[in-house]
């Protein structure tokens, strides 16, 4: 059984949203308008920022233009989930919700379970490799309209890789909040071995789409609705 959670802790790709939005939709997207959103922006400082942690994650030298192109579609080829190029890929999808081009496809239960969540008096915050810029717009222009308010926080791995307890500890920390007081949902069975390992409750992510995952010691979902009502009413008045 949930018992005393605080904050629900919840992953965006194969959690709340489709898989196949983020890899046969955002990612397409932002290779296709790489190298002219980057010339387009070239100094602006958001994109200054962003080169410098590309520059960063490949080991500090600079990178001419065509090279950084370069370099960064290697990275999308490969899936690559490091800092920089989620930073770029984020403000590039920033703009193109902006345009009306993309707009965000949520599992029909996602939208309800956070509202009650929040309804309930449990905070909702969300761990996802792609950057936080990312996660909020994401959830800004969702076919459930705009739910950013609802969420407490944003993690991504500038708070350290999803792999690793400590990062769970410190949103832990972040949160105000012991880490059993948490809740971590993703389809990533490591990841939940993770925060499992940090103190964290857990729940493995079963949605069409996802990769198949042997739970291990972690109870398995099909929808957030199957933790709504119980989480909700856990601290709630």
């Amino acid at each position: 059984m949930i018992d005393r959670v605080r904050v629900v802790l919840l992953d965006i790709e194969g959690t709340i949203a489709p898989i196949a939005f983020v890899h046969d939709v955002l990612f397409p997207f932002a290779r296709q308008r790489l190298a002219a959103f980057l010339e387009a922006h070239w100094d602006s400082p958001d994109i200054r920022g962003a080169r410098a942690q590309v520059e960063a994650d490949a080991g500090g030298a600079a990178l001419p233009r065509g090279e950084l192109v370069a370099h960064l579609e290697s990275l999308m080829q490969r899936d690559a989930k490091t800092t920089g190029l989620k930073a770029l890929q984020g403000l590039i999808w920033e703009r193109g919700y902006a345009d009306g081009a993309l707009r965000s496809p949520l599992f029909a239960d996602a939208a309800p379970a956070i509202r009650a969540w929040r309804h309930g008096g449990v905070d909702v915050c969300i761990y996802s490799s792609g950057s936080v810029a990312a996660q909020r717009v994401f959830l800004k222009h969702t076919q459930d309209g705009d739910l950013s308010g609802l969420i407490s926080r944003f993690f991504d791995t500038t708070t350290g890789p999803k792999q690793a307890p400590e990062s769970y500890r410190r949103i832990a920390a972040v949160c105000q909040v012991a880490p059993g007081e948490m809740l971590f949902v993703s389809d990533v069975v490591a990841e939940l071995d993770a925060s499992a390992a940090a103190g964290m409750q857990t729940r493995l992510s079963l949605r069409p789409g996802n990769a198949p995952a042997l739970p291990g010691a972690h109870r398995t979902i099909r929808s957030l609705a199957e933790l709504a009502p119980s989480v909700a009413t856990t601290n709630g008045p």
